[in-house]
């Protein structure tokens, strides 16, 4: 695993692999490292999978089932039931920590642009850092 997920030694000899999915594997953290070993809501991956699957957790606005749903840098982490909010922000060592946040600040996201080009019948369109493809036709 990687060092900035902040394993400890000998909590275990396994490391949930992220899913692929919006940002790369060794960008992200994995749902299941979050609630379990940063906001302690499970002691076991089991338990995680059970609150997953029973659909409280959205990233970004959206409910996802997948324990092992790579989360990335400015991704929220909203949890319906409680009604709490993060964001996976750097510390100044490099490491992800979450971040609370309100409400509102849910609805947005800093992304960056990796590509500008051209689309079909000269729409704009870019790419930011998490996959999303936004046209931009004038």
């Amino acid at each position: 695993a990687p060092n900035h997920w902040m394993l400890d030694k000998l909590s275990g000899r396994y490391a949930p692999k992220p899913s692929a999915g919006p940002h790369k594997s060794r960008e992200c953290l994995p749902l299941v490292i979050i609630l379990r070993n940063r906001l302690k809501y499970a002691l076991t991956m089991k338990e995680v999978s059970l609150i997953v699957m029973q659909r409280l957790i959205k990233v970004d606005g959206k409910v996802r089932t997948d324990t092992n749903y790579p989360c990335g840098f400015m991704d929220t982490i909203s949890i319906e039931k409680t009604g709490e909010s993060f964001r996976l922000l750097f510390d100044p060592k490099g490491r992800f920590t979450l971040t609370r946040i309100g409400k509102e600040e849910t609805t947005w996201k800093l992304c960056r642009v990796k590509s500008v080009a051209m689309g079909k019948k000269g729409i704009p369109y870019l790419v930011t850092h998490d996959g999303r493809t936004i046209r931009y036709p004038d």
